[in-house]
């Protein structure tokens, strides 16, 4: 069973930037897709991109092409969200997740999740 922790969320201005981390620990990388999704009160959870290790390739919503970006660091077993030109609704709790699926996209692809982080974009 694969460990997931996030870190990096916070508070930051409309158009502003911001990177995620998830640190993994139990299982490697190489076996798995990790995937970001977030959410926001009264709504589902909502699948933003994922970074596919035995393909080796990145995949993303329509709704955050050209400015999010999914990249990994093997050496420390990292996976990072940079967030760019944040808007306001982008305001969720980001939840970083594992999967042994094939290209998943859906929450109940995914196996492990890591606790979530808060990311709030002000106005």
């Amino acid at each position: 069973q694969v460990q997931l922790v996030e870190s990096g969320g916070g508070l930051v201005q409309d158009g502003g930037s911001l990177r995620l981390s998830c640190a993994a620990s139990g299982r490697t990388f190489s076996k798995y897709t990790m995937g970001w999704f977030r959410q926001v009160p009264g709504k589902e959870r909502e699948f933003v991109g994922a970074i596919s290790w035995s393909r080796d390739h990145t995949y993303y919503s329509e709704s955050v092409k050209g400015r999010f970006t999914i990249s990994r660091d093997s050496a420390k077993n990292t996976t990072y969200l940079q967030m760019n030109s944040l808007k306001p609704e982008n305001t969720a709790i980001y939840y970083c997740a594992c999967s042994t699926i094939s290209l998943p996209t859906k929450e109940d692809h995914f196996n492990s999740w890591g606790q979530g982080a808060q990311v709030t974009v002000s106005s």
